[in-house]
């Protein structure tokens, strides 16, 4: 390109990018006025160097500028050089391994550095290395703690320049970055960029230890923690550690009872943004999670995920004491319980203890006499939904747990479960008196009656008193001579 045309360009674009430096600079002050024949400038300029001299000719060249030039002799102002030949669109630095090209051979320079991985800038307090001096500058304040950037609506303070321009958009609600492909808006550029990735399906994330692949960085990094087991965020308040700082933030609500997130319908609020938007869909009735073999649908992932385990009979959390395994996480919680004997649930009206809420819930009804479960076929009612699901069984006849060795069907999963030890000879209810062991629970209690002597069993006419249910039902004959059993004659032979 000649120098011609180059000046040309130049001089022409001066008027479009001359508020570039409009700003209070203690190098250049330059103050533009325009008319319709021609462009009057007053220049004030502080260098008598060569490219000085040549953009002040330009100037007075191609724009006709009626000027008044004071040399000082301090350098013009970097900026507006550099921005100037923006407008040129002269780019003679070229890359050699993928050939971008640049408008001035330090941008090259920079740009070498992602291909080769050169890190020449490091820093003097913890030895990071850095590819560009900006960085490097902009971290050291994470050592010297300054904030020189101030949010005038909130008086918050940031240490870059960047950081507050993004920060003052959650103030205004700006969000100038679009998608092109559905229009989805962000405030910021590079959420933008990682929205990208959702259409472009690219995951460019690789870990080297088991070669999975990941959109964002930081999702690679959270996941490396997997591999070494680094905890580097800990609880000021009960020492716990984490591997994700959202996971700190999001335990530390836990401590102070902060719930900043609040749904605008009814008030509630959650300490976890995804809590309410999982709690807004109890408003819409929204179900955005399909299961792909039945057609459920699910207001959230995790339950689709959940669900789908009913399909797949994945187990994948497993105790660590007796091999047992478990699809759900808080299942196995909740059998964890069984090894170490806790019960945190305790009834504040008899101080009896549960290991699972739930059943502290149940047993609240035993107080309150609450059955709200009814069964629509006969007007049965029951404190625990579960034993509603049991009792219709009575009327719809299924069986749905069957034994894989014998194939008896049975209506409860309790009930098969008690008739398995028929095939295993397991009696895993022992005695605590003597060595006797039993495979029901049920039938240990009643052989506790007999060290203990404890008869529950009263007959209402008699007063006499049983141990077992069985035995009061065949007292109770005595008086109402009744006679269930009749004796079959004998086929004459």
């Amino acid at each position: 390109m000649s120098e011609s045309i180059q000046n040309g360009e130049l001089a022409a674009n001066f008027a479009q990018c001359i508020s570039f430096c409009n700003i209070s600079n203690e190098n250049i002050d330059i103050e533009v006025k325009h008319s319709i024949e021609t462009v009057i400038s007053e220049v004030k300029v502080k260098n008598e160097s060569e490219v000085n001299k040549k953009i002040i000719n330009i100037l007075s060249d191609e724009l006709k500028i009626k000027e008044e030039i004071v040399i000082f002799e301090e350098p013009m102002c970097g900026d507006l050089i550099k921005h100037m030949r923006t407008h040129t669109l002269v780019k003679s630095y070229q890359c050699s391994h993928c050939d971008k090209v640049f408008s001035r051979n330090g941008d090259l320079i920079k740009h070498l550095r992602t291909h080769t991985g050169e890190k020449p800038y490091q820093c003097g307090h913890c030895k990071k290395d850095f590819s560009l001096k900006t960085n490097l500058i902009r971290h050291h304040k994470i050592h010297t703690g300054e904030n020189p950037y101030q949010c005038n609506q909130c008086n918050k303070s940031f240490s870059q320049k960047g950081a507050l321009i993004n920060h003052q958009r959650t103030h205004t609600g700006k969000k100038p970055y679009q998608c092109s492909q559905c229009d989805k808006t962000f405030s910021l550029k590079y959420n933008l960029l990682r929205h990208h990735r959702t259409h472009t399906e690219e995951n460019p994330y690789q870990c080297h230890q088991c070669n999975n692949f990941f959109s964002q960085k930081g999702d690679l990094i959270n996941h490396q923690r997997t591999h070494t087991e680094k905890k580097p965020y800990i609880c000021s308040h009960c020492d716990k550690a984490f591997t994700l700082k959202t996971s700190l933030l999001r335990h530390q609500r836990t401590h102070t009872g902060e719930k900043p997130y609040q749904c605008s319908q009814c008030n509630k609020a959650f300490s976890q943004n995804n809590y309410l938007k999982a709690h807004l869909r109890t408003h819409t009735g929204e179900k955005l999670y399909q299961c792909s073999q039945c057609d459920k649908t699910f207001s959230h992932n995790s339950n689709l995920i959940k669900h789908l385990r009913t399909h797949t009979g994945e187990k994948p959390y497993q105790c660590s004491h007796c091999e047992k395994a478990f699809s759900h996480k808080k299942n196995l919680l909740m059998h964890h319980r069984t090894h170490t004997g806790e019960k945190p649930y305790q009834c504040s009206q008899c101080n009896k203890d549960f290991s699972r809420n739930n059943a502290l819930t149940a047993h609240l009804r035993t107080h309150t006499g609450e059955k709200p479960y009814q069964c629509s076929q006969c007007d049965k009612a029951f404190s625990q939904n579960n034993t509603l699901i049991e009792h219709l069984r009575t009327h719809t006849g299924e069986k749905p747990y069957q034994c894989s060795q014998c194939h008896k069907a049975f209506s409860q999963n309790s009930t098969l479960t008690k008739h398995m030890r028929t095939h295993t000879g397991e009696k895993s209810y022992q005695c605590i008196h003597c060595e006797k062991a039993f495979s029901l629970k049920h039938n240990l209690l009643m052989h506790h009656r007999t060290h203990t002597g404890e008869k529950p069993y009263q007959c209402c006419q008699c007063e006499k008193a049983f141990s077992q249910t069985g035995h009061l039902m065949c007292h109770m004959r005595t008086h109402t001579r009744e006679k269930p059993y009749r004796c079959s004659p004998l086929p004459l032979g």
